[in-house]
C-alpha cells in the first residue's frame, strides 16, 4: 500500500457555523488518498428549534478562561463508570450489549451525531486512536469495533463544560419514529491536568441513550513539564503541535470530519508502521478492490463485512435540552 505525500485542504473556522459547502471524500480510499481526493457536497439540513439556538465557541471564546490551572488535589474517585456488562456500555441507559449486528450501526450514528453537534455548536473536533486508524483504511469504521476516541482542545474542553455539560441533543432517525437522544456529559474532574490522575483520564462522553454506548472525549493540554510547542493528554499521551494542527478535512462514516496533520506520523508511533501496511488483522483481510474489509474466519454476524446500506440514510438535528 503506498504512501501519498499529504495535502491540506484547509481549515473551517470556529466561526462558521452555517450549512456551507464541505469537502468530502471517496470511502473506499485509503489516509492520504482520502485527503487528497476530495469533492464538493453540501451539509446536511440542520433543524434546531428557534427557542433553543445553541452557544456557539466563537461567541463566547472571550468569556473562557484564559488561564488553565492545574487542580492540585488528585481525586480519589472515578467519575465515569462502566456498565458490569461490558466496558464499552454505560449502565445507566442499557442492561445489555446489542446484538453483534447492531454494534456497527450504532457506532456509525454516534459518530454522526457526535460531529454534527460540535459543527452546531462551533466546537472543534477530530479522531484520534484506533477511530483515525480505521479511517485511513477506508473512511468506515473497523466491522470488529466497539469504540471510537475523539480529542478536543482545552478551550472547548472548558467551553462544552460551561455551556452543554449534561445536555441531551435528540435526532431524527429514517425507520425510528421517536428518533434517538444523545447525551453530551463531561467530567466533573476535567480541570485536573495531572497525569496522577488516572481514574479520570476520560473529560467528556458522548453516550447514546438508546443503548448505552459512547464516544470517549479527551481533551488534549499543554504540557506543563516541556517547552513551547509539547502537548499532552491525562491518558498519557504526548503530541507536538505541530502534530495535531492544522487539522486536515476529510470524511469518515460518509460525514465531514478532521483528522490531525500528521496522522500518518501518529499512526506510526501509537500502533506502529505495520498498522498502515498490514491488510491482515483480526480475522479479518482489506480488500483494495472494494475498500472493505473481508472476514477471512467464521464469527459472529456482526463481523461480516455490512453494505452502505446499514449506514444511517439521514440524521437531522431535533434540538437541545438540559438532561433532567
Amino acid at each position: 500500500m503506498r504512501l501519498l505525500a499529504p495535502s491540506i485542504l484547509g481549515l473551517v473556522s470556529l466561526a462558521s457555523t452555517a450549512a456551507v459547502p464541505v469537502t468530502t471524500t471517496n470511502t473506499t480510499s485509503t489516509g492520504a488518498e482520502a485527503v487528497e481526493s476530495a469533492v464538493e457536497t453540501a451539509s446536511p439540513e440542520i433543524n434546531v428549534d428557534a427557542s433553543e439556538v445553541p452557544t456557539k465557541f466563537a461567541d463566547v471564546r472571550e468569556k473562557i478562561v484564559k488561564e488553565y490551572k492545574n487542580v492540585e488535589e488528585i481525586p480519589t474517585a472515578k467519575y465515569f463508570t462502566e456498565s458490569s456488562f461490558h466496558y464499552h456500555y454505560d449502565g445507566r441507559f442499557a442492561d445489555k450489549t446489542l446484538p453483534d449486528e447492531k454494534v456497527v450501526p450504532y457506532l456509525s450514528a454516534l459518530i454522526q451525531t457526535y460531529l454534527k453537534t460540535m459543527e452546531i455548536v462551533g466546537a472543534e473536533t477530530w479522531i484520534m486512536h484506533g477511530t483515525l486508524l480505521a479511517w485511513w483504511w477506508n473512511q468506515k469504521i473497523f466491522p470488529w469495533d466497539n469504540d471510537l476516541d475523539v480529542q478536543i482542545s482545552e478551550p472547548t474542553i472548558h467551553f462544552l463544560a460551561d455551556y452543554y455539560n449534561m445536555t441531551e441533543h435528540h435526532f431524527e432517525m429514517p425507520d425510528e419514529k421517536d428518533g434517538r437522544k444523545y447525551l453530551l456529559e463531561i467530567n466533573q474532574h476535567y480541570a485536573v491536568k495531572d497525569t496522577r490522575d488516572r481514574l479520570n483520564v476520560i473529560d467528556g462522553r458522548w453516550i447514546d441513550m438508546s443503548s448505552g454506548l459512547f464516544i470517549d472525549i479527551t481533551a488534549v493540554r499543554k504540557d506543563e513539564t516541556k517547552g513551547a510547542g509539547e502537548l499532552m493528554c491525562k491518558d498519557r499521551h504526548h503530541y507536538r503541535q505541530d502534530q495535531i494542527w492544522p487539522l486536515r478535512e476529510s470524511t469518515f462514516e460518509d460525514v465531514p470530519v478532521k483528522i490531525p496533520y500528521a496522522y500518518a506520523e501518529l499512526l506510526k508511533e501509537e500502533y506502529g508502521s505495520k498498522s498502515l501496511t498490514n491488510a491482515d488483522f483480526h480475522d479479518h483481510h482489506f480488500n483494495e478492490k472494494t475498500g472493505i474489509w473481508e472476514q477471512v474466519k467464521k464469527q459472529a454476524k456482526r463481523f461480516l463485512p455490512r453494505s452502505l446500506g446499514g449506514q444511517p440514510k439521514s440524521i437531522r438535528s431535533l434540538g437541545i435540552r438540559r438532561f433532567a
